[in-house]
């Protein structure tokens, strides 16, 4: 039996995984080991692992100090990951390890994989994001990785042009929107009533996260978008607070205080788990913020997204998307454009660029039957016609 350890650190990369990880529990073939680490285990990120622990067996629980985001505190956090995750790895002794994404817990996490020789399988590498460190720690990733999976072709040929073996590298689509089409959502009433709130005539979801390479501080940039929500008349607010990135703490000081003085109109929440956030999004106008889950999933609703700034700068993006600067008065033009009728017209019927069949399914299959044996060496491949005599 094959052993399938997979790794999640955040509710968003959960809800990700999760029919992933239900796929990988259901083959008889195979033996799920889950390991949970990061903000799951944080009550200031909602202790998400409650939610995991209703659904699969947690093998190993690995705790973080997220006291603090600073750089340094981040970084002494992600030596200490890397050494609790390399006895947890000891004593589980998976034949394979997934990880999905790039936030700089999954670098400590496949490094130790890497020492241990434990292949790693990669999900969503090959994007591109330049306005934050993600970016560095995915490609990071993608060569400490021996398979990997990725959300569409120009990702897996990205992949490939780091010198990745294309046999090794597969184009399944996005998980997330997968889940979007499986997931039963919840009516009006029953959202309203589950998250305790009343959405208006007029509803936006905020999802914003510290744009880690900007030479404006997270609280500078958050203080733009909040000058203008301050503003919106008749517009009811819901806040996804931000994840345990350098200024996600200043970021989620500043929704709190809005949302104190706005109770009637504005609600926030550390986590709204995948079934609440994808039902939220069927009844807004618009998704604003930075996360990438407006790029990856909010156009499978055909609902616009409102992309500030530079922190998904990169990835293929469908025509809801309404890019904008980290200016009080592009991001005021930005939500027009979203309430234009001649705008929402034409994103009634768009198709996520990332929308493949199957996708966890797949990725099962290639887990269960791609050989182990000798994956561990690689050579560098070139691509042909890329270099001068």
């Amino acid at each position: 039996m094959r052993k399938i350890c997979v790794v999640t650190t955040t509710r968003a990369e959960y809800g990700l995984l999760k029919p992933l990880l239900r796929q990988i529990e259901d083959d008889k073939a195979l033996q799920l080991q889950l390991i949970v680490s990061g903000t799951h285990l944080d009550k200031n990120f909602g202790e998400t692992y409650k939610e995991i622990e209703a659904e699969f067996s947690i093998n190993e629980k690995i705790a973080m100090n997220l006291s603090s985001d600073t750089p340094v505190s981040l970084s002494l956090s992600m030596a200490e990951l890397q050494k609790d995750i390399t006895l947890a790895l000891s004593r589980l002794s998976p034949d394979i390890i997934v990880l999905l994404g790039d936030r700089y817990e999954i670098l400590s996490i496949a490094t130790a994989a890497m020492m241990l020789h434990i292949p790693i399988a990669h999900i969503h590498g090959g994007e591109i994001t330049e306005g934050a460190i993600d970016d560095n720690i995915r490609h990071a990733v993608t060569k400490l990785s021996l398979l990997h999976f990725t959300a569409a072709q120009e990702y897996a040929d990205r992949v490939i042009q780091l010198g990745e073996d294309p046999a090794r590298v597969f184009n399944v689509g996005s998980l997330g929107v997968e889940n979007i089409k499986n997931l039963k959502l919840l009516d009006r009433h029953s959202l309203e009533k589950n998250i305790n709130f009343s959405l208006g005539k007029k509803n936006l979801l905020v999802t914003y996260h510290p744009q880690t390479l900007s030479i404006m501080t997270p609280k500078e940039q958050f203080h733009e978008l909040l000058c203008v929500l301050e503003n919106l008349k008749d517009t009811t607010i819901v806040f996804t607070k931000a994840n345990a990135d350098e200024g996600g703490k200043e970021i989620n000081k500043m929704i709190d205080t809005f949302v104190k003085k706005h109770k009637k109109r504005a609600v926030a929440f550390n986590s709204l788990g995948q079934l609440r956030y994808f039902s939220i999004i069927q009844y807004v106008d618009a998704v604003i913020g930075n996360s990438s889950s407006g790029i990856l999933e909010v156009p499978s609703f055909c609902k616009p997204t409102i992309n500030i700034g530079e922190r998904q700068e990169g990835r293929l993006k469908a025509q809801s998307i309404i890019d904008c600067k980290i200016e009080q008065a592009d991001i005021q033009r930005a939500i027009e454009t979203a309430y234009n009728k001649d705008f929402l017209k034409n994103i009634s019927d768009i198709k996520s660029p990332f929308e493949m069949p199957n996708s966890a399914k797949r990725i099962k299959e290639i887990l269960k039957k791609n050989p182990i044996n000798g994956i561990l060496r690689k050579k560098f491949y070139d691509i042909k016609g890329c270099f001068h005599e």
